[in-house]
């Protein structure tokens, strides 16, 4: 994000997303990105299944409780084919097609955002 010139925090929020009997917040949810530019959270993930489906659950409450919030989730496999889409890792077989984000497509051309930048 920085070689693009693309504004970022680091897990700069968290949401509460369970309380106990008395209100007080016992869960929450700190997404690993924020694109204030955009006003997007980004949460990626690329631990095991069961780590994946307990994000997944959360980011689940976040949308029902934050509608307003924007987040994205990025999966291993996305994570992988954005490496090889960008020439930083080399294609590999085995990594599978990336996911469908949920939510519109939106659609960036970076040459787009270089030449704005500079």
């Amino acid at each position: 994000m920085d070689f693009y010139d693309i504004a970022w925090e680091y897990e700069p929020r968290a949401f509460v997303i369970e309380w106990d009997d008395d209100g007080t917040p016992i869960g929450s949810f700190r997404p690993d990105f924020y694109l204030p530019d955009d006003e997007l959270y980004i949460e990626i993930t690329t631990m095991n299944q069961k780590l994946v489906t307990k994000k997944n659950r959360k980011i689940r409450r976040l949308r029902e409780l934050y509608p307003h919030i924007r987040c994205k989730i990025f999966y291993r496999r996305d994570y992988l084919n954005l490496l090889v889409k960008y020439g930083l890792e080399a294609p590999d077989v085995d990594v599978p097609a990336p996911t469908r984000i949920p939510g519109p497509p939106e659609v960036v051309n970076l040459a787009d955002v270089d030449e704005a930048a500079g």
